[in-house]
């Protein structure tokens, strides 16, 4: 009875829009592994402390290519 109802939920999400899809896992995945709102404001507290450093230009930015070609240098 179970395989059956497995199956017949798979065809029905096999047929639903993407977006609807989406929405499923994410929901699926925070079932299984739920947020912690206290480390979301912890990144978005380091968000706004980089964001800040990078409009004041207290840190210098490097461009992408230049750190891989340094790393693959290194390698």
């Amino acid at each position: 009875m179970v395989a059956l109802q497995q199956k017949q939920l798979f065809d029905e999400i096999e047929v639903l829009p993407i977006d609807l899809k989406t929405k499923i896992v994410d929901k699926i995945l925070n079932s299984i592994n739920p947020t912690d709102k206290s480390i979301d404001d912890l990144w978005i507290q380091e968000v706004n402390k980089r964001k800040n450093e990078i409009e004041s230009g207290s840190v210098k930015l490097v461009d992408g290519d230049e750190v891989f070609k340094k790393i693959s240098q290194r390698f």
